[in-house]
């Protein structure tokens, strides 16, 4: 008898066997053909780096606190502006990269357990085809041995399909 079904493995399964969750880490590592690209990347991301950490925000907080005896004695509208362009901007900015850093580290961590769920997936689906040409290969032997006893008892295969 025939094979029952013919399975065929999709593509993707393959690439996701070869390869590894992308994580923020390994963007940071991506190489630029360009020298001053790169340059740039790498200058940009340790600024980022310095000034993303609550240690910034404390020096930040502290220089800005330093500007405010001036900025009471010039009057209210100096301690608006002291307050928007110095206080608020300086200590929100390093606050608001470590957020995103942590948001980014969170992230990195829901990719890879989305991988380890893909690669759970793929396993499970390899041993239920497994199953299945177990279960063909079963059939398989049940039509053999039928046709085998048809032929032995003289049955025909229009009085078999007949029969209920």
């Amino acid at each position: 008898m025939n094979k029952i079904y013919e399975y065929v493995r999709h593509p993707r399964a393959e690439e996701l066997r070869a390869s590894r969750p992308v994580k923020t880490v390994d963007l940071r590592r991506t190489q630029h053909a360009n020298p001053v690209v790169r340059f740039n990347a790498r200058f940009g991301l340790r600024i980022t780096l310095v000034v993303g950490t609550m240690w910034a925000a404390y020096l930040f907080t502290f220089l800005a606190l330093l500007a405010l005896p001036s900025a009471i004695t010039q009057g209210t509208y100096f301690v608006v502006v002291w307050l928007s362009s110095s206080f608020l901007q300086l200590v929100l900015l390093p606050i608001i990269i470590v957020g995103q850093n942590i948001q980014a580290a969170t992230a990195d961590k829901r990719a890879e357990e989305t991988y380890k769920d893909a690669e759970a997936v793929l396993k499970e689906s390899e041993e239920i085809q497994k199953h299945l040409l177990a279960q063909d290969q079963a059939i398989s032997d049940i039509v053999t041995r039928l046709e085998r006893l048809y032929e032995h008892f003289g049955v025909t295969d229009a009085v078999a399909d007949a029969q209920p």
